[in-house]
């Protein structure tokens, strides 16, 4: 059976048919339906179940304040869950499928819940799986696990595609409603750069449905008007179906465009999440109708009036023949004027005022219906839709007096204001007795740097309802020039608060009164909460789970707290509003992460000589992002041989090991020398110019966590060298307290780590093969160690630095990147007679450890200092701070039983196993084996031939010469003696040569 009209529908174009599934049954809509009107057209009335008791659950709004009606849309790689179908436009083929229930919709096992409702009350499952203790795992949790969630997990990849866009504006206006239009109009026409945009796929919001009169013109026609203006406004930029999920700090807006939901597969990005900053902000968001409290409230056919009109109006849609209209203010009247018109029958409006005297209800009188004064409903008929409705007086108790068949109720409790930008970056509410709704407070908006307000509520948005007064507001909030657009719409009488329908109703009918349909939260369930000490509304909000369905609220918590507040007998700002999180609907995820997918879900990493590299015989090692040469392998060699092989090139005559991975942090200002003295254990500011020195770098609980070499290039300027896993962490680390904490310091810092090629030149022949290239003096008297010189090295630009990692004599050469793979040609060309080759990083690994260098995250593991590894000698005693000095001076930091870094040599030969534990005597307090010791480094060492390791002791450098046991696998024990860490050339004299 089809519910649609014969004639209307706004937004519907009826001469292109669109075919669509909803569970395997075919159904028929126009170009221009969402999938809610679409449905409703098709008589679709029940659309999935309630999440906890499964009752039938129909369509109650028309847009994103919608809590039942979501579905399953899709197939394979383009199905998504939980999709609202009051904000997903219709397209042919549409697939769509309802969810939380078995075997189908209209019988429902779960059904049997609501059966028990009075055994599953909010909270009941915090009482109900405490005992017995053991019966959770095995009993309860896999029934919880089962029944949690709605919609189905996605299977497949997902085949679309999704972007970042970034824009930058002097106004942002977020809502294309009159108010919207009018204030970009007002700003449009002063040159500010202006972004409008609007959620849905249309302008103009509620004012073209109610019929209000603009400038002596329907709405409809002055909305038209507008947009053809600001489309020729080059600095107005308009987007639609853009929704604005959360506003930050500093004008940061996060805007979601839902670009090709309604055309899938047309090569388009699906989604596009757009990251705005802004001089300033307009909320012109708009408001929620809400719904009202009475007993089978939650049954399908009862709708916001609101959303019927909607239905009506702008896709011709009837949700019933007979609609009684329940209300408690004047707006619902021209609910009941547009079925009318649509010759549709509404056998009541019940009205709990009093008094319906207002322009409104007399025409609504004048048509010949019924408005029943001080009334209200006791409970509404039917099971899976409406059939009828019991009327009641609202002062009193519930009895009955009067039943009116229906198929559909259109209910109003008022308006709430759109507020969720307003307070996302910390705007304040303010309850407004008269219209009862929360409001932005004017005089407590979020504010700039400069104090001054950075966000404008304008509107309904703003708490004002008249389409008079809406104009106004906006055009004088942006400064518009001249008299605001007039309107004209029918005066409304004021409401009056209706939370509960009667006001008496007793348990019977409360245990039936919802206010979350999703979640099944009812009138009974808060006030059960304030029975049992819940009286703040963030914690009656867990305990219920009110609000936290998928709306997250938008019709509910008004309710919701209004009840909290009679139960504790207190007033509604004293009880205040839950919080306003971003984002504002949800987003997808596949628009969180963008383009960030498949092979760019992490971007590999590739310097410049990565080709080279790829082309001869590179076995890779991923090293954060990057890929770094673990050995070069050659025909018929395995990787310990190549490895072998590369180690004693570089002792011998010379390598290349491509360094490009290495952290280059730039760090530029008066006040850098102060700045990177309290990062660095040691001094940097006194670094002269021309010369390098390592440093190292702890966080505040004085755990080592960087180490490298700071090279000082002019008086202001440093630059800090870092691991190859750290320079994102270390860059973002020293922004964080140049924003956060030391904000007044005069320091700039650039992460400039692909900007340069680096190679380090390794081997008694590194100077001859460099001197080969010519152009710059590298003698030892020219360039010592621990010194950088600049200049024109074989033709390229070069910065040399004379610092060494391997123990030999060292040169690291940094060119820019768009010249390193010509550089690194020219170097094996020039190579070739000291038989020079490329080394990777175990080769690298290696000759540190002989040479007992460190290694971060080796010999660190984020609970060893400095002290540990015996590297006092770069912690400076001449400064009061650094970050980390004080945390190393806690007594179990300082402590003589830390473990300390020593040498590690096995009495066979062999390799310990690495992370291996040193037992000793006795055995703790759990029964285990006593430890005195780890190994953070142990490898083969070619040039020492046996093995090597490194370690933390216990008194281990007071131990030379002792032997300790490492048990390994299969019981088997290597013993092994403790030694200097520098086991390979320990004065120095191969790297100063």
């Amino acid at each position: 059976m089809s519910t649609r009209l014969q004639k209307g529908g706004r937004l519907i174009d009826r001469s292109k048919a669109l075919s669509f599934t909803f569970n395997g049954k075919r159904m028929k809509g126009f170009a221009g339906d969402t999938l809610a009107s679409a449905l409703l057209g098709a008589d679709q009335m029940m659309v999935g179940r309630s999440f906890k008791y499964h009752r039938p659950r129909g369509v109650v709004a028309s847009g994103a304040e919608e809590p039942n009606a979501l579905v399953g849309l899709g197939t394979g790689g383009r199905f998504e869950p939980n999709q609202r179908t009051t904000t997903t436009e219709l397209f042919d083929g549409a697939v769509t499928a309802s969810q939380n229930h078995w075997p189908s919709l209209e019988f429902d096992i779960g059904a049997i819940n609501d059966k028990f409702y009075r055994f599953l009350p909010a909270g009941f499952y915090y009482k109900t799986f405490m005992f017995p203790r053991f019966a959770w795992k095995h009993v309860f949790e896999p029934i919880v696990r089962q029944s949690a969630g709605l919609g189905k997990v996605p299977q497949n990849r997902d085949e679309d595609r999704y972007e970042y866009a970034y824009a930058f504006a002097d106004l942002v206006i977020v809502g294309g409603g009159i108010a919207g239009l009018a204030a970009a109009l007002a700003a449009g026409k002063q040159g500010k750069r202006v972004w409008l945009i609007e959620q849905t796929a249309h302008w103009g919001g509620r004012a073209v449905v109610d019929g209000v009169q603009i400038e002596g013109t329907d709405a409809g026609a002055w909305v038209k008007e507008a947009v053809q203006a600001l489309e020729k406004m080059e600095n107005v930029t308009l987007r639609t179906r853009t929704m604005a999920s959360g506003l930050y700090d500093h004008g940061y807006l996060m805007a979601y465009e839902r670009i090709a939901d309604h055309t899938p597969g047309d090569g388009r990005p699906r989604h596009r999440l757009w990251r705005m900053r802004a001089g300033h902000i307009v909320t012109a968001t708009g408001a929620i109708e809400r719904p009202l409290s009475f007993a089978g409230n939650d049954i399908p056919g009862v709708m916001l009036a609101s959303a019927v009109r909607d239905y009506v109006v702008n896709w011709a849609v009837s949700p019933g023949d007979r609609t009684v209209i329940v209300t408690n203010n004047d707006d619902a009247y021209r609910t009941a004027l547009a079925l009318l018109d649509a010759g549709l029958v509404v056998p009541a409006v019940i009205d709990a005022r009093p008094e319906a005297k207002g322009e409104l209800p007399q025409a609504v009188r004048a048509r010949g219906v019924r408005v029943l004064e001080g009334h209200g409903i006791a409970k509404v008929k039917g099971g899976k839709r409406v059939t009828g409705v019991a009327t009641c007086i609202q002062a009193g108790e519930g009895a009955e007096l009067e039943q009116i068949a229906c198929d559909a109720v259109a209910m109003s409790g008022g308006w709430s204001p759109v507020v969720h930008l307003w307070s996302h970056c910390g705007g304040k509410l303010i309850w407004d007795d008269k219209l009862a709704m929360f409001r932005p407070d004017p005089k407590r908006p979020a504010t700039g740097e400069d104090g001054a307000a950075m966000v404008t509520a304008v509107g309904s948005a703003n708490g004002i309802l008249a389409a008079q007064d809406v104009l106004a507001d906006a055009h004088q909030a942006v400064g518009g020039k001249g008299t605001a657009p007039g309107a004209v719409s029918e005066a409304e009488e004021p409401l009056i608060p209706v939370w509960i329908m009667p006001q008496g109703a007793g348990p019977a009918l409360r245990f039936k009164m919802w206010l979350d349909p999703q979640n099944d939260v009812k009138v009974s369930d808060v006030q059960l909460a304030a029975r049992e000490g819940y009286e703040s509304v963030e914690h009656t909000k867990r305990y219920t789970t009110l609000g936290m369905a998928t709306d997250q609220g938008k019709i509910s918590n008004i309710n919701g707290l209004a009840i909290l507040s009679d139960s504790l007998n207190r007033a509604i700002p004293e009880t205040g509003t839950t919080t306003f999180r971003p984002p504002y609907t949800p987003i997808s995820m596949g628009a969180i992460a963008g383009e960030a997918r498949g092979e760019i879900f992490q971007p590999l990493r590739k310097t410049p000589m990565h080709e080279w590299h790829e082309t001869h015989g590179a076995h890779w090692e991923p090293v954060g992002l990057w890929r770094r040469p673990y050995c070069f392998l050659r025909s018929g060699e395995g990787v310990h041989d190549a490895v072998n092989r590369e180690i004693r090139q570089v002792r011998n005559s010379v390598g290349l090991l491509d360094a490009s991975t290495l952290g280059k942090i730039l760090v530029k200002g008066p006040d850098a020398g102060k700045f990177l003295d309290m990062l660095y254990t040691n001094m940097m500011s006194t670094l002269p110019v021309g010369k390098c020195r390592y440093g190292l770098m702890c966080n505040e609980n004085g755990f080592l966590s960087d180490d490298g070499v700071v090279v000082r290039l002019t008086e202001d300027t440093w630059l800090c060298h870092t691991t190859t896993g750290g320079a994102d962490r270390i860059h973002g680390w020293m922004e964080d307290w140049l924003q956060c904490e030391w904000w007044d310091f005069k320091v700039y810092t650039a992460n400039v780590t692909e900007q340069y090629a680096q190679v380090a030149i390794a081997g008694p022949n590194a100077r001859k093969l460099l001197e080969k290239l010519g152009g710059m003096d590298l003698s030892k008297e020219a360039l010592p160690f621990m010194e950088w010189r600049e200049g024109v090295l074989g033709g390229f630009r070069a910065r040399v630095h004379r610092i060494s990692f391997s123990g030999e004599l060292s040169f690291e050469v940094a060119v820019p990147a768009s010249e390193g793979r010509a550089f690194w040609d020219a170097l094996i060309a020039a190579g070739e007679e000291f038989g020079v080759m490329p080394y990777g990083t175990e080769a690298m690994h290696i000759m540190r450890a002989e040479k007992g260098f460190i290694m971060i995250g080796d010999e660190t593991d984020g609970t060893v200092i400095p002290q540990d590894l015996n590297l006092q000698w770069a912690i400076s005693k001449k400064k009061e701070d650094y970050l980390g000095k004080r945390a190393q001076e806690r007594s179990f930091m300082a402590s003589p039983d830390r473990w300390k870094l020593v040498g590690l040599e096995t009495l066979d030969g062999s390799v310990i196993p690495d992370g291996a534990y040193a037992v000793a005597e006795g055995y703790n307090a759990n029964g285990q084996r006593n430890m005195q010791g780890r190994v953070t480094s142990t490898y083969h060492s070619p040039t020492l031939n046996k093995g090597i390791a490194m370690g933390l002791v216990k008194h281990g450098p007071d131990r030379m010469g002792e032997v300790i046991e490492f048990p390994v696998d299969n019981g088997k024990v290597v013993k092994a003696r403790i030694v200097d860490p520098v086991f390979y050339d320990k004065d120095g004299e191969k790297q100063n040569v």
